[in-house]
């Protein structure tokens, strides 16, 4: 029984339910940037300027298991496995080493409950023992550009295009464990990276698109539109790609039109990213519309020609498009825009896709009234916790299970195995936090542009350190204000 004062404490402590809902087709900032001091857009291909539909990824993981049984001698049983749509979601990290897909936050640790061997989740308990915890040292986790190497043991897989590696990598695992095959898990994610590698490499997923493009392309999310405002506004636009022109130049036909090459100022194609913004040593090579390689010296990059690999400090030298004055969009947060933001100083966008889906589900009733209750019982845990007395401490133990449970809740409800993209509970992802890093705005398509003109400046949402008092109705702690109530919270948890 608590006391009448303590009830209404309770009843204080729960916030008002929000009805205010986020617009889909939103610029968002991580730091302020005004289109006003951009003259020059440049872009990547695969999912910035072309989407593609998840036949795409089934082509993928069949190609490449069927690599794997007949150039790697895999048992024939794994054909009885097919591509597993919304299983993973991108930004996850695998253990190499133990063969685990897993999602991390932004502070190496473990979300349990998405630790994954195979088609099947490990237990909490199992989890815990193997890794001491639910942390995963600095020198365990991986490089700068998400990959396993250099003594890292974990990859993280941060592009769309990764989707159906995971999935590939589950159902090897689950089919050696289901038939008591002993494995080396190195040698299996080495086999399944260059069966998937193989199908970029030889050009076997890039002949299917262009084979039959409406089964593959899914939409150009108006990026004609994009490109035409652009240029009538008179910036300058230039490409940077790791596909080959025949693919590109295809795809562009399909999505824009015959006159595509008109917009670009500069095409480069096959630029091997991200070696291209860190390699000095490879020079720009010419290529004809026919894909015949040309042996002269570049001295100018000249609109209407094509170029491939070369290096972004030959670009820079050839151009003079340096600082804050270019704005580089891709959908690899690593490959795409680290470097650029790191070491060149230029402004990025990054084009996330699945924003429009967790918007779409944050937007709803039964996610809004989820998120109130549970940031409620938060507040009523935070707050109620220094009362002592049994009965008020097995209230708010009933609470903590509560929590617990609808945490779970709020996850499955983004994705059964693995949640959002971008929470772990209520911390940001290890993914989340490398965007806010690397990208100046973000958002699910370069569409989302048409609703801005070139005047405009991205503010980033100033929310209040944890320090810091709020000075209108923002998150704070019990504590650090003396209040007998928790103002209303705006932070979401997956």
């Amino acid at each position: 029984c608590i006391s009448p004062q303590k009830r209404f404490t309770v009843i204080t402590l729960i916030p008002v339910i929000s009805k205010n809902s986020v617009n889909p087709n939103t610029v968002f900032a991580n730091n302020e940037m005004s289109l006003h001091d951009i003259e020059i857009y440049g872009f990547d291909y695969d999912y910035t300027l072309a989407f593609y539909s998840r036949h795409l990824h089934t082509l993928i993981f069949n190609i490449a298991r069927d690599i794997l049984i007949q150039e790697h001698r895999y048992p024939e049983g794994l054909r009885e496995y097919e591509y597993i749509p919304n299983f993973v979601v991108r930004g996850l990290h695998y253990d190499v080493q133990k063969a685990l897909l897993m999602k991390i936050d932004a502070f190496h640790y473990i979300q349990l409950g998405t630790v994954y061997r195979g088609l099947h989740p490990v237990p909490d308990k199992e989890v815990i023992a193997m890794y001491d915890g639910c942390h995963v040292p600095l020198e365990n986790m991986s490089d700068f550009y998400g990959k396993s190497s250099h003594g890292h043991t974990m990859k993280q897989f941060m592009d769309i295009f990764s989707l159906p590696e995971m999935n590939l990598l589950c159902c090897v695992n689950d089919y050696f464990m289901k038939h008591n095959i002993d494995y080396e898990p190195v040698h299996l994610y080495k086999d399944v990276k260059a069966a998937i590698g193989d199908v970029h490499v030889k050009g076997i997923m890039y002949r299917a698109v262009e084979a039959d493009m409406e089964n593959y392309i899914s939409y150009g999310e108006q990026t004609h539109a994009v490109l035409n405002k652009l240029y009538e506004d008179g910036k300058k636009m230039f490409l940077i790609t790791n596909s080959p022109f025949d693919f590109v130049d295809r795809g562009m036909i399909y999505i824009v039109g015959k006159d595509w090459r008109d917009l670009f100022d500069i095409v480069i194609v096959q630029a091997d990213k991200p070696g291209f913004f860190n390699d000095r040593r490879k020079p720009f090579r010419r290529v004809t519309d026919k894909g015949v390689l040309h042996w002269d010296r570049i001295h100018k990059l000249e609109k209407g020609k094509i170029y491939k690999q070369g290096n972004l400090y030959e670009f820079l030298r050839l151009t003079g498009w340096r600082g804050s004055k270019v704005l580089y969009f891709g959908d690899h947060i690593y490959s795409d825009l680290a470097d650029l933001t790191l070491k060149h100083g230029w402004r990025t966008g990054a084009i996330i896709p699945e924003l429009r889906k967790e918007i779409k589900i944050m937007n709803t009733e039964q996610y809004v009234h989820l998120m109130t209750w549970l940031q409620g019982l938060t507040g009523l845990i935070e707050h109620m916790q220094v009362h002592r007395d049994p009965a008020s401490q097995a209230v708010v133990q009933e609470w903590i299970k509560e929590r617990e449970a609808m945490r779970s809740q709020t996850k499955d409800i983004f994705n059964s195995q693995f949640g959002s993209l971008f929470r772990t509970y209520h911390n940001p992802t290890y993914f989340s936090r490398r965007l806010s890093r690397f990208a100046d705005i973000y958002m699910a398509s370069l569409s989302c542009l048409l609703n801005y003109d070139f005047q405009h400046t991205f503010f980033p949402r100033r929310t209040p350190l944890q320090h810091e008092s709020p000075f209108w109705p923002e998150q704070t702690s019990a504590g650090a204000l003396k209040m007998p109530f928790i103002p209303h919270r705006t932070t979401t948890e997956e």
